[in-house]
């Protein structure tokens, strides 16, 4: 394949594996990646095909492509067979648990932005302060937060000729807090107890673009301990202050205060005020900007986490179907999240056949937390050979003494092979028993679990023929809701079971009947035919 060579501004695969880094400079245009050792990156890896996926360069923009991989490609945690690269894409092949590869500019690593901010700086002020400004706008790109206030303070010091700089940045709670500090020599300051606090306050409330006062002067009243003792005479406190966008509010959101001091009292022969304002709004742009790249990041990250609980959530819910003379179970689960509280399992012993159902209240990681356990817990209390009812007791009352504020509703049906069935329902959804013709709704009912610690609970008995079955389901699916808030409804779903419509047909109808409508819970489906199925 003719491989194009690509501009100087190479990029870099980071790939991380576990403990370990290194990078794969993509320098070239298909960059091959698999297990073949004629691919550009090798990884070893049993899920990894041996020509599994490409990163090309196509008009200006990165791709990767999935070169028919058996166990797919993933950008931040979702399948892809082509898909745009963005810096700091997560790019994970076969698995969502190996190791991952992290899409970057190669003038993004550490190295680069040591480069970029200790490079040779102009000569005057105005083109120093410009210089400043569009370094730390790349630099903001890929996050650089604390390079950025760094060369931040020392372009101040070094316009305003102070002896210490520090940047305080406001927290969740609205309270500012120190996040850098240097003084003349280059050194980290991490004590903010010596700075005039009042100055900041007065800052604050100001409606000046900055405030410059003689400490002595302004505290004489009554001057702290530390003003003393420092003897500070100069201080400089810039508001960075979120840009404003409505006329009722021209004075935007405190975000920070960059705050400057000297023991020497400075007339400020190098600075004016015009350079303090650019530095003002200048500086609380990058400092904006920085908090957007962050809390994306921290989005990204949980993007990438809660991918991988997917992941793992799923190898633990897998269910292997087991082939029987006497029954066919077939099932079928939609997470309306990237993972879910809907859970089912299916279980055979010598003596008989088992599936069970649970819909755990609420959604996404706390629903699917309790859904992993409950699988467990009521699997091995399958195989330990307890009884429907003891089993819904003693998973009540696990629930009930973890005071976790949860529930879930539940059905456990049990089949032996001449046909007998007890199941037992823990305030779910009625199941639907097909026979012949007819639909008959299974009414057995018992309080959730984990609701009151000493709650009763009694199974049922029924004879199923053969070609008879029985459908079980949670309520995500007679609740989802077509484009106008409609539920698909009870007489919708009984009226394809009585048409003996497949549970896949089933899940097509619910989608049709949804459309554009989001789902607002998880769609499980299982469906046991008893002797001779079609």
């Amino acid at each position: 394949m003719k491989t194009s060579v690509l501009p100087t501004f190479n990029t870099l695969l980071l790939l991380i594996d576990g403990s370990t880094q290194r990078e794969a400079v993509i320098a070239h245009s298909p960059f091959t990646i698999g297990r073949s050792p004629d691919k550009d990156l090798i990884l070893p890896y049993p899920y990894i095909s041996r020509s599994h996926a490409e990163i090309v360069f196509d008009a200006g923009q990165f791709y990767l492509v999935d070169c028919g991989s058996k166990s797919g490609s993933f950008v931040n945690g979702e399948p892809v067979l082509r898909q745009a690269l963005m810096p700091n894409d997560v790019i994970r092949l076969g698995t969502l648990q190996g190791p991952l590869l992290r899409f970057c500019k190669q003038e993004d690593t550490t190295s680069a932005l040591s480069g970029l901010l200790h490079q040779e700086m102009p000569e005057s002020d105005l083109e120093k302060l410009s210089w400043f400004l569009d370094a730390a706008r790349k630099l903001n790109l890929v996050g650089a937060v604390h390079e950025i206030l760094v060369s931040l303070i020392e372009i101040a010091m070094h316009l305003t000729q102070v002896e210490r700089g520090y940047v305080f940045l406001k927290d969740p709670a609205g309270n500012l807090q120190l996040s850098v500090g240097r003084n003349i020599q280059g050194e980290p300051l991490q004590d903010d107890s010596t700075i005039s606090h009042s100055a900041i306050q007065q800052a604050i409330q100001s409606a000046s673009e900055f405030i410059v006062t003689d400490t002595l002067s302004a505290e004489a009243g009554s001057p702290s301990a530390s003003i003393v003792a420092h003897s500070l005479r100069t201080v400089i406190c810039i508001p960075l202050r979120k840009r404003s966008t409505g006329s009722e509010t021209p004075l935007g959101e405190v975000l920070g205060i960059l705050y400057l001091d000297s023991r020497q009292r400075q007339t400020l022969m190098r600075v004016d005020g015009d350079l303090l304002k650019t530095i003002a709004m200048e500086a609380a742009v990058l400092v904006e900007n920085a908090s957007l790249a962050s809390a994306e990041e921290s989005a990204r990250r949980y993007r990438e986490e809660l991918a991988i609980a997917a992941g793992i959530q799923q190898g633990l819910m897998t269910v292997r179907i087991p082939e029987l003379d006497y029954a066919r179970v077939l099932a079928h689960s939609i997470p309306c999240k990237e993972i879910g509280g809907d859970f089912y399992d299916v279980i055979t012993t010598e003596s008989a056949l088992y599936v069970v159902v649970a819909d755990v209240s609420g959604k996404g990681v706390s629903a699917a937390l309790l859904g992993s356990t409950l699988q467990g817990l009521v699997h091995a209390q399958i195989l330990a050979g307890l009884s429907l009812p003891q089993i819904a007791m003693f998973t009540n009352q696990y629930i009930c003494g973890k005071s976790i504020s949860k529930y879930a509703t539940l059905v456990i049906l049990k089949l032996i092979p001449n046909g007998t069935a007890e199941y037992l329902n823990c305030g779910h959804v009625q199941p639907l028993w097909h026979r012949a013709d007819q639909s008959t709704v299974l009414t057995n009912g018992n309080l959730p679990v984990g609701l009151i610690p000493d709650a009763i609970y009694t199974s049922e008995m029924i004879h199923i023929e053969p070609g008879e079955r029985v459908l079980v389901f949670t309520d995500g699916v007679t609740e989802a809701e077509s484009p106008l808030g409609e539920f698909f409804g009870d007489a919708r779903l009984e009226s394809l079971v009585q048409k003996g419509a497949s549970i896949h047909e089933i899940f097509q109808q619910v989608q049709l009947y949804m459309d554009t409508a989001p789902a607002n819970d998880d769609c499980t489906l299982l469906e046991v035919c008893y002797g001779r199925c079609s």
